[in-house]
């Protein structure tokens, strides 16, 4: 076995690779740069190097930064993660010739597989369908709008290079073919150092599945089931669960039988997955290989018992696969929310901030969390968002979506804004319920941007009766109230009145509100954030803040301000008014913190409507913010290169006079 293992990586996937490997008893060292030198990561390791200054560029995807920390710290091997340079054959050449052993397949078949142009011709040879599209590289704008033409919009323009979504646009005429060539462009030079992109046929009304492979080099290759990987934004992934909802057993086993077939044409050896795209009729096309690890991993481990990055380190040494393909064994379905630091309110654009609050849910058989961080750290602009993975596993795909219903609830996240609300309503979603996904999921159910749905009546009804028994503890924390004449209370639930009564008797509450009975138990007491209560015997989960004279309740993906008062007092608490806020109209926020890559506009300029006046990197993502109407630019707030926060004045216009 290996004796020092180097992680070429950060956050959860670092934290994931040390477990393991400690498990295994090898020497762990982390890598880090000048943000992360307080990460998770970093004290979890057995020990860490400093690696450069906080731009991936300048740190994590520097060869010969992570090189040095090779050699200096006497690593033997290294595991990438994904993302960096898990797929970057100069890494592994320069590896291989420092005598250090790469965990992963060697640098030719990353080389192949990681172009997008070289693997689809080789898949083609290989007998595995491909989407139609343009074989060579697309150099210009305009080659690129005389090619869509060709080949019939809409059409996908995509990083040669890339992966998770980065270097990709979907284009349906000549401008968006146009702006989305240069923005993936620019995307695939800074995720990746090529921006070399490829065109082809955006297939409508897709689902997203992949096929898990791990393999030796001793020829031996077996497939571990599927993941749908449907729902995705800006084309990431979000949602996961294995195994797929629209596959049967006949094309379960084409799909693997075609990912072995791509895999033996090129000797392939470690841990890859093969993506495809496949259409409503069930017709497949091979989408791309990725030699790497998954970030979704997590869901074929609990289904098939496996530890995916042991056996990789394993076959870095030359064992042999412990099982064949007829020993492989799936049980029951397992599915994983990605949180992201992001809000879903913004077209999940990323968010900044400071963890005040990190709570995850109690780990188990049906409940593994996967993160990288912990509360007090900061989360900047520098990195991917993503501060977790939340899987759980269930008998059945309905179990394992209560499961993480649950699971959503006793997560704790405060400080910065999360899709936490998203995953929570997805759940609940009826068509997400019936497994009728596809890559169009968010744009067709949420097609004005995401917005929380509020609860349900009866779920209002639930929140009010907790709200009732929580404004009865609150009165003599730390002991119950006897049975005696019940408190009544006003609980108002987002400016919605419920008459509401409640009586201690023995171990529970007797709660009525509005005439409806519920018995509710619960221990909550002063100052707990996380609240597990029963009404009438069945088990829920909350979130609980006290900001004065409010309760704020998020339960089931909902925040409720919820009042609760005496009749009397609530009458006074609606002659309260409410607070205006400034009037910004004239004034171009920020979308997002992130950096002021370019900035064309100048005061006194006219500006027209689509004109682009600013681009905001952030997280590995540009957004390109244009005018959304004609006007006159009056003063320019801040300067290019400058790290903006949210929300912060970039340009003011001048008012229209009345």
């Amino acid at each position: 076995m290996l004796q020092k293992l180097l992680i070429a990586n950060r956050g959860e996937i670092a934290c994931r690779v040390i477990r393991t490997a400690q498990r295994l008893g090898i020497s762990t060292v982390a890598v880090y740069s000048e943000a992360d030198q307080d990460g998770l990561h970093v004290g979890l390791a057995d020990e860490a190097i400093l690696i450069g200054t906080s731009p991936a560029s300048e740190s994590y995807l520097d060869i010969d930064c992570v090189l040095q920390a090779c050699q200096t710290t006497g690593a033997d091997s290294v595991h990438p993660g994904y993302g960096f340079l898990s797929e970057n054959p100069r890494f592994v050449h320069a590896l291989e010739h420092a005598g250090i052993r790469f965990v992963g397949p060697d640098a030719q078949v990353i080389e192949t597989m990681g172009d997008k142009i070289a693997s689809k011709e080789l898949a083609a040879n290989a007998g595995v369908p491909v989407i139609p599209g343009y074989d060579g590289v697309v150099n210009t704008p305009e080659e690129a709008i005389q090619r869509a033409h060709e080949i019939g919009y809409p059409v996908m323009l995509k990083a040669s290079a890339g992966g998770g979504g980065k270097g990709l646009r979907i284009a349906k005429d000549d401008g968006e073919c146009r702006e989305g060539f240069k923005r993936a462009r620019s995307e695939a030079a800074t995720s990746f150092g090529d921006d070399r992109i490829l065109i082809e046929k955006y297939i409508s009304e897709s689902r997203h599945i992949e096929i898990q492979l791990i393999g030796d080099t001793h020829g031996n290759c077996v497939y571990l089931g599927e993941r749908e990987c449907s729902i995705q934004r800006r084309h990431q992934k979000v949602i996961e669960e294995a195994p797929s909802p629209f596959l049967d057993g006949s094309m379960r086993r084409a799909m693997g039988e075609q990912a072995l077939a791509l895999a033996k044409a090129v000797d392939y050896y470690s841990a890859g997955t093969v993506e495809f795209i496949a259409d409503v009729e069930g017709r497949f096309y091979f989408l791309e290989m990725n030699t790497r690890l998954q970030v979704e991993h997590p869901v074929t481990e609990m289904i098939t018992g496996l530890d995916l990055v042991e056996l990789m380190l394993r076959v870095a040494v030359g064992e042999k696969l412990p099982l064949t393909q007829d020993e492989v064994e799936i049980s029951g379905w397992a599915i994983e929310t990605r949180l992201y630091a992001e809000d879903p309110h913004r077209a999940f654009l990323p968010a900044t901030g400071r963890l005040t609050c990190y709570m995850e849910p109690p780990a188990g058989p049906r409940v593994r969390v996967e993160s990288g961080v912990r509360e007090g750290d900061k989360i900047g602009i520098y990195y991917d968002p993503m501060l977790a993975k939340l899987i759980t596993h269930g008998r059945t795909r309905n179990d394992a979506i209560d499961a993480m219903r649950g699971a959503l609830d006793q997560f704790c996240i405060e400080g910065v804004t999360t899709n936490l609300p998203f995953l929570a309503q997805v759940m609940t979603h009826p068509r997400f319920v019936r497994g009728q996904l596809s890559t169009h999921f968010l744009s067709e159910e949420y097609p004005d941007g995401f917005a929380v749905q509020p609860l349900d009546h009866a779920g209002q009804l639930q929140v009010a009766a907790l709200a009732a028994v929580l404004n009865c503890l609150k009165r003599k924390p730390g002991s119950r109230l006897g049975s005696g004449n019940p408190i009544c209370r006003i609980v108002r639930i987002e400016g919605k009145l419920f008459d509401t009564q409640c009586t201690a008797a023995g171990v529970d509450y007797r709660v009525q509100v509005d005439g409806v009975r519920f018995v509710v138990e619960t221990e909550s007491h002063r100052g707990q954030v996380q609240v597990a209560f029963t009404i009438d015997g069945n088990p829920f989960d909350a979130q609980v803040r006290w900001d004065g004279f409010r309760y704020r309740i998020s339960h089931a993906g909902v925040e409720s301000v919820v009042t609760v008062l005496r009749s009397e007092v609530d009458a006074l608490y609606q002659l309260m008014p409410a607070k205006e806020l400034p009037n910004r109209s004239h004034y171009l926020l920020a979308p997002m913190p992130g950096l002021l890559v370019s900035l064309s506009a100048k005061p006194g300029q006219k500006v027209r409507v689509g004109d682009e006046l600013a681009v905001v990197e952030a997280m590995k993502m540009e957004i390109s913010i244009k005018a959304e109407r004609d006007a006159i630019i009056s003063k320019v707030h801040v300067m290019e290169g400058q790290v903006l926060e949210q929300d912060v004045s970039i340009i003011e216009f001048e008012q229209e006079t009345q």
